[in-house]
């Protein structure tokens, strides 16, 4: 039935995903350098740990979003790149076992965590798609020009994840701070998120389906921002995608603001008749 509703065991589920990842953004975001001794592995330059932890600050934001969402399709849309990062976390966790501190506890919670969510968020989202009731007459659309944008932007992304997953060196090579292959894989498998998001926007189109994981990419991209100034030591400044990476990320914050305004104006003057 199309009734739109959220499970009791996804909200479960949600709430102690929450707890596991705003661990992560604790460990990682606010003490990268000591990865050595509250991480799972050891990650150099503190670059990493920064774009990690405020990936995971992001993923805390929107499953607290599904854990109180009042209608599925609100959220639906996001478990999608969620899937696609946990299989790629999964697939990097295997190919750089030796990596790991095996006897750390947060080992243990990492390895949880990426051997469960792979199935479990797909399934989860299997589940749910018959709450979904679809396009209403009354939805609010994305307009087609910012659907292409997000189809093409997310797609040539993947292209570029794909790549660096595959052939981690060429990312290394390329890269604005020092990768291994092991951090190569994850940094590729953390921009997958995006780039399986701006695909499903261009498929969906309805605002409602989309706002609550803009908000979310705005908290993850923006503390990622706000963690470069920090971490500049790790970039190298004549590298010319250090510059490109650091306006390609003012420009994806300034363009998700810009486009929650303008289309909670426009939601907000549909539902008032105006």
């Amino acid at each position: 039935m199309s009734d739109d509703r959220v499970f009791r065991f996804t909200r479960f589920v949600a709430i102690n995903v929450v707890i596991a990842v705003f661990t992560g953004f604790v460990l990682l975001y606010l003490f990268p350098d000591r990865t050595d001794r509250l991480w799972a592995w050891t990650i150099k330059p503190s670059m990493t740990p920064t774009l990690m932890g405020a990936g995971y600050m992001a993923g805390a934001y929107f499953f607290f979003r599904v854990y109180r969402a009042a209608q599925w399709h609100t959220v639906g849309l996001g478990l999608l790149p969620v899937t696609v990062f946990a299989w790629s976390m999964l697939i990097a966790t295997t190919l750089h076992w030796d990596r790991f501190n095996h006897g750390h506890l947060v080992f243990y919670l990492w390895t949880a965590l990426y051997v469960v969510t792979p199935f479990l968020v797909p399934a989860i989202w299997y589940a749910q798609r018959k709450t979904d009731p679809g396009l209403a007459q009354t939805e609010v659309m994305l307009p087609m020009w910012v659907r292409l944008a997000f189809g093409v932007l997310g797609a040539a992304e993947l292209v570029c994840v794909a790549v660096a997953f595959v052939r981690p060196g060429l990312a290394i090579a390329i890269w604005p701070w020092t990768l291994t292959p092991f951090t190569a894989r994850v940094v590729a498998g953390w921009f997958s998120l995006t780039g399986v998001f701006g695909v499903a926007v261009a498929f969906d189109g309805r605002w409602s389906a989309v706002r609550i994981a803009v908000q979310a990419a705005v908290v993850g991209l923006g503390l990622i921002l706000i963690g470069v100034p920090r971490a500049w030591g790790d970039f190298d400044a004549a590298n010319p995608l250090t510059w490109v990476f650091v306006g390609f990320l003012v420009f994806l914050v300034a363009g998700f603001v810009a486009l929650l305004v303008v289309m909670d104006t426009r939601r907000n003057a549909s539902a008032s008749g105006v």
